[in-house]
């Protein structure tokens, strides 16, 4: 069974994003494109929701050719091209998917837990999710991640979209802890049970 697993960036007070949903406010550091590459090389799907969707197509795709961009970012912008996309989404349509139409999938939010059920169960390598968070929580929620990968930064946002929706109806196990090279970015990674209680 493929595991579906949420990397994302949280601030030390545990925000997903900055005041006003500024995810530039985050405090990303070098280690963070780094783990963002090294997951996407193990995995061959991403899962997204729409708003997620939709600032990755507007800024990726050119980056694969810019000689002026680093050669991580460049490598991360060909690996998004190429890798299947699920978008959840009941407003983005097929002719909105931009560069990406031939390699992404839309699900309407209704079917997207049927969906992602579905996808666990196939043949294949990681299911990946980067940003959405109202996506991701409503999984963690229904029992359908399997790993959460939590990349803690040395800042405090003091306002912003905070990362979990209440308390996750799951127990989550710490299965690595580490910092990621010189970046002050630490890396939690935890397992994720159904909740028994």
């Amino acid at each position: 069974m493929r595991k579906v697993i949420v990397a994302n960036i949280i601030s030390l007070d545990g925000c997903f994003t900055g005041p006003d949903g500024n995810v530039m406010a985050m405090p990303f550091g070098p280690g963070f494109s780094e783990y963002n590459a090294e997951r996407l090389r193990e995995a061959d799907t991403l899962l997204l929701g729409r708003t997620t969707y939709e600032g990755f197509r507007d800024y990726w795709p050119p980056v694969a050719d810019d000689r002026r961009a680093p050669e991580l970012e460049r490598e991360i912008s060909r690996l998004n091209g190429a890798i299947d996309k699920v978008v959840v989404s009941d407003t983005l349509t097929p002719d909105r998917t931009g560069a990406w139409s031939a390699t992404t999938r839309i699900v309407r939010r209704a079917d997207s837990q049927e969906a992602v059920a579905a996808l666990r169960h196939e043949d294949g390598r990681d299911i990946l999710v980067f940003g959405s968070h109202v996506l991701w929580n409503d999984l963690l929620a229904h029992g359908l991640v399997d790993e959460l990968h939590l990349m803690v930064g040395p800042g405090v946002v003091g306002d912003g979209v905070p990362a979990f929706e209440g308390r996750p109806a799951a127990r989550l196990e710490l299965a690595d802890a580490r910092t990621l090279d010189t970046s002050g970015l630490v890396l939690l990674r935890y397992a994720v049970h159904p909740d028994s209680a």
